[in-house]
Order: structure tokens, then sequence, then C-alpha cells
């Protein structure tokens, strides 16, 4: 029998979670974005569950958008990190993806290829990607000159500090995204991740791009996905693999880094950091067993990990225990570990199966 250890996908969720971009979004349509393997969830199970609700998907590469038609979905795919071989754009072209361009070397693939229907990136202060404002003109003169302007879509930006509502940075790069394109309003535009979506009074304009709130994690600083409004999408468990009691003065596992004050009913949990937990989550980690949150005692193991069942009296081997969930948000979890949800939820590793329900 297979090791009981698993992440379980409420597809239910992903659409409610959706919706609720689409309502956030106002008059823009709603690009859903599913790469890195739907966050962790499956690219192709992710992308079937939005079918008939996203009018167009998002993913980082090539090889992401053609796992969406190797699932016989059709809608356009946006390939934000654009193409990284000029003999992509005749895939794309015939595949109906459109990729983001961010750079001369790839504006001039357009003139050795078959051209798709593309955006353009913008860099408003981000500064990863995208040709800065002044350089729009001449970008879009020279598309003009090769005959590509036609299929180009709009135009793409992406937010450096929307998670952080205090800081002012996001109406700076909306005022100079704003003016930048101006010349073009018959260009679509996209700016919105899944941040853009809880800020007040913030234009998403054609269409938003939600990624982290469609699987229940909170883009914004001091929010976790349910107070949000979020569901949660992925239920990470695991097995209660034995339970014992340690005495006042012993310690529990490498490093010893926690030591009993008392005489304390623990157990131990199929999970580590080889299946993805993060390893950094200490002491005080919340989980949940029966839907009774505990607490994680010391440092996690590759394999294992220990939990405080304090709480949880008649917890016994055999039960599943919550790692993350819908008693125990990932956002929580990930504050316990230094990160963020996004980190986790991509990181469960293979060996632990997706369960799509």
């Amino acid at each position: 029998m297979p090791r009981p250890t698993v992440a379980r996908i409420d597809l239910e969720a992903i659409r409610f979670n959706y919706q609720l971009a689409r309502q956030k979004a106002g008059n823009a349509r709603a690009m859903a974005v599913v790469k890195a393997d739907g966050y962790g969830h499956g690219i192709q199970a992710v992308a079937g569950a939005l079918d008939g609700l996203a009018g167009k998907y998002a993913v980082a590469c090539l090889e992401e958008a053609e796992a969406i038609r190797e699932a016989g979905l059709q809608q356009p795919v946006v390939l934000l990190q654009g193409v990284h071989e000029a003999r992509d754009l005749a895939r794309c072209a015939a595949m109906d993806f459109e990729p983001v361009l961010h750079c001369r070397q790839q504006l001039g693939w357009l003139s050795e290829a078959s051209v798709p229907s593309f955006w353009l990136k913008v860099n408003t202060g981000m500064n990863r990607l995208g040709f800065r404002p002044r350089e729009l003109p001449e970008v879009v003169a020279g598309l003009e000159s090769m005959g590509a302007r036609t299929r180009l879509q709009g135009f793409v930006t992406h937010f450096a500090c929307a998670d952080d509502l205090a800081s002012d940075f996001t109406g700076q790069q909306t005022r100079s995204f704003e003016a930048a394109v101006a010349p073009w309003p018959d260009l679509m535009r996209s700016v919105g991740n899944s941040a853009a979506h809880f800020r007040p009074n913030q234009p998403l304009y054609e269409w938003s791009r939600p990624g982290i709130m469609l699987y229940g994690a909170s883009p914004m600083i001091g929010k976790t996905g349910p107070d949000l409004g979020l569901k949660p999408a992925m239920t990470l468990e695991a097995p209660l693999i034995t339970t014992r009691t340690v005495r006042a003065g012993e310690a529990i596992g490498y490093g010893c880094t926690f030591t009993a004050d008392r005489d304390t009913r623990m157990g131990m949990v199929a999970i580590g950091y080889g299946d993805g937990y993060p390893r950094h989550a200490g002491t005080g980690t919340p989980a949940a067993i029966n839907g009774q949150r505990i607490r994680l005692l010391g440092r996690v193991s590759m394999d294992m990990l220990a939990v405080d069942l304090g709480n949880a009296p008649q917890a016994r081997e055999g039960d599943r225990v919550e790692l993350w969930g819908p008693t125990v948000s990932v956002d929580e979890v990930a504050e316990c570990a230094g990160t963020i949800g996004y980190e986790l939820l991509t990181g469960v590793s293979a060996r632990v199966p997706r369960v799509h329900e």
C-alpha cells in the first residue's frame, strides 16, 4: 500500500476563487495564471476546471502552454516570459499562443518566423523584463515597418509592491503605464496580478491576471487567503504513524531544538522536507488533526516531523494530519517558515500524489 501522504486538490475551490477574481476585476476579463504546474496543483487539472470560465490562460513558458493543448483545451495561452528561440514563434502561431515579447532580440525574431499574436512588456519599475516607456514609440514603429503591428494584442506590465497597501509605488507604476501606452488606445492592457484585485480603485483595464488567489493563498501582506474571502484549494495531509509521551527534560529530533518542560504526548507524521514541507518551520508552526489545531515540535526531518498532541487527546495512529488546508492556512505556515504561500504550494514534491476532487 502506498504511503497515504497526499495533496488533495479541491477544483471547485479553484472555480470559486476564479469567480471572485472576475468579480473584483470589474469590467476587465481575467486570464487564469496556471504556470508552475498550476502553482503545484496540476496544470492540466486546473486549466480543465476553468474551461468555460477563463477566456485565456497565462503560463511562463512554451512547455506549460503545450501541456494545456495536450489536455484538449483551446483557449488562447499567454506566455508571460515570451519565447527563447526564433523557431518557437512558429509553434506559437500554429497553436494560438500569445508570447509577451520583452527585448529587442525577441523582436528581431519576428522577421525570421511566422508571426503569432503577441504582447509587449513595459518596464514601469519592476526592472526584470520589458521596454522602458520612452522606448515604446520606436518599438511600435519597428513593428509597423516589418508588418507585425497588426498582430500586436496589447501591453503588459507587472507590479512590484501591489501586495503592500501602504506603498504608493503601484500608483506610480500605473500612471507610468497609462502615459506610456496612451498613443495606442486600440490595444489591450494588462497590469493586474492577484494583489491588484484587492487594491481599492486600482484600474485593471482589459485583462487582469489572477494567479496565487486562484489557489486560495493570499497575495497581500498581513492577510491570509481566508481573510480575503478565498477558499484553500490544496489540503496537504499525512498520516500520524506513531504516538508516545516524552518526559519533562527530554528532547525531540535533530539538534535537540525542542526540550519538553513537562510530560508531553506527541506524535510523528509521515511528511518532511523531502516532500516539500518547509524545513524552517519549527516549534509552534500550526497543523491540525481531526479538525483540531495542534503545533509542530522541533526540527522537520526529510521524511517526518513531530507534533504536540496535547490539544488532541483522541488522536491515534492512522489519523490524517492536515499540514495546511481548510483548518490551517498555507499562509500561516509560510509565515512561521519565513517564506510565502507561493513557495510552499509550488514546492510540494513529486513524491506527493495530487488527488483532484
